[in-house]
């Protein structure tokens, strides 16, 4: 059955009338090229299972070389037939792999990763509208998805399986292999992006070889994220990926470590698109700070540096991202960045945008941190009672009127002589400032006389 197969795997259709074969490259629907070289008709070989075990292997590799065939999807009716047999074949290749023992034999794996590469890395496009806006607009599908998807599968199924063998792997998955996968991470459409954060994953924990290099190569991802294209459609799924590295960190960590939180970490709460991947970005923080509590002081002094002046949405994540951090910090290190911390909730408190004040009056909710201003409140309370106690007399909103009620109940309950001492200096503090514009007033009121005054001596000398 199998050697009477040819080892041609498609057949060639002539162009008409004689002209030259022109692969065709386009894009459907914003999306990639995809080519059928010479216009070539798939052939069925037949079923996996149904071929004699002995001649299984070789039908395998004649499947996966008839998957190297690439097909234009811009045009939904060329080539269905073709288009039809390859699906069913990365279907079949999947549930094979998935279900078989003994398949991967070291002859195979050259083939696998030839297909995988043919099928998955290409030059991406650039998107169809140039001021996309990945929180507005629709993102671009990749047209040959019914095909891409499988191939995917079948990756992820190849470095799962049980037979697997790194050491043999490792000649075709590697640093160029890895380099291809990261630019691909740049794709619009969710699913590859969700497909290549899974595979990549399985990637750095099956090659202790690589991961350094995939650490590098993340890092000058972000970089040039950073401080050249501010564009990067991944971002997201590395930090989520960077999210279980940094769990699996060893104690102590690292200075390459340390200087990547500092350095790129923390830069990157810059991003004008930082509500697109913000949640995993601070993951990654406090996963650093809970393997090492001292870098607590160097991150809070560094969110405060970058903290957004006009962008009251990225504000509102910096004090979600603060609270996160309090949630896990340790009371020495609490007394270490209190008052720079404060003196910055405190501006938030008094911020006119209510959402702002809103965020940062939810702070007095949490319980742990209601413990670390108690015990620190001879800090705290002097640095927070001025905007609070403005703020119940002038704020717009009565519901941020109504929560800084409630935070001044709450800290004069802590320490309440030292709140009657603050309220006493707070009102003749007051007191001063209103006579001295009483006294500015009375000034401008006299020097206002004063000039009419010699503008009617000057009008009567001229009569």
């Amino acid at each position: 059955f199998i050697g009477a197969l040819p080892p041609i795997l498609f057949l060639s259709v002539p162009s008409p009338c004689g002209t030259p074969p022109v692969a065709p490259v386009g894009r459907l629907n914003r999306s990639l090229r995809y080519v059928c070289l010479n216009h070539s008709v798939l052939f069925f070989f037949g079923v996996l299972p149904d071929a004699p075990s002995t001649e299984q292997q070789e039908l395998f590799t004649q499947k996966l070389q008839q998957c190297c065939m690439l097909f234009d999807f811009l045009d939904s009716v060329m080539d269905l037939k073709s288009k039809e047999i390859k699906r069913a074949t990365l279907n079949e290749l999947v549930d094979y792999v998935s279900t078989n023992r003994g398949v991967l034999v070291e002859s195979t794996y050259p083939e696998i990763t030839n297909m995988i590469c043919t099928n998955i890395f290409r030059t991406l496009p650039p998107s169809d509208n140039p001021d996309f806006d990945p929180e507005e607009d629709e993102p671009t599908l990749e047209a040959s998805w019914p095909h891409v998807q499988l191939v995917y599968e079948f990756l992820l199924r190849f470095l799962e399986n049980p037979d697997f063998q790194p050491s043999i792997a490792k000649r075709h998955i590697d640093q160029k292999f890895v380099l291809q996968l990261l630019e691909l991470f740049d794709s619009e459409d969710p699913r590859e992006r969700d497909f290549l954060k899974t595979i990549l994953h399985r990637i750095y924990g099956k090659f202790l070889g690589l991961r350094a290099f995939i650490r590098k190569q993340i890092n000058n991802i972000f970089l040039r994220f950073i401080y050249e294209t501010e564009h990067f459609n991944g971002v997201a799924e590395l930090l989520e990926i960077l999210g279980s590295i940094i769990n699996g960190f060893a104690l102590p960590l690292k200075a390459e470590h340390k200087q990547f939180l500092m350095k790129v970490l923390i830069p990157l709460h810059t991003a004008k698109g930082l509500a697109l991947f913000h949640a995993q970005l601070a993951y990654c923080v406090v996963q650093f700070l809970e393997k090492d509590p001292t870098l607590t002081e160097p991150v809070i002094r560094g969110l405060l540096k970058f903290w957004p002046r006009t962008c009251s949405q990225k504000e509102v994540m910096f004090l979600g991202e603060i609270e996160e951090i309090l949630d896990v910090i340790e009371p020495t290190q609490f007394k270490k960045i209190q008052e720079p911390l404060f003196k910055q909730i405190s501006k938030c408190v008094a911020n006119p945008h209510f959402q702002v004040a809103e965020r940062a009056l939810y702070f007095w909710n949490n319980e742990y941190i209601l413990s670390l201003i108690e015990e620190n409140i001879d800090k705290v309370l002097p640095i927070m009672f001025g905007s609070l106690y403005r703020i119940s007399k002038e704020h717009w909103n009565p519901t941020i009127v109504a929560l800084v009620y409630n935070v001044l109940k709450t800290l004069m309950e802590m320490n309440c002589t030292l709140f009657d001492e603050l309220t006493s200096s707070y009102k003749a503090e007051r007191q001063r400032e209103k006579k001295k514009e009483q006294e500015r007033d009375e000034l401008w009121k006299k020097l206002d006389e004063l000039r009419l005054s010699r503008r009617e001596r000057r009008s009567f000398g001229s009569i």
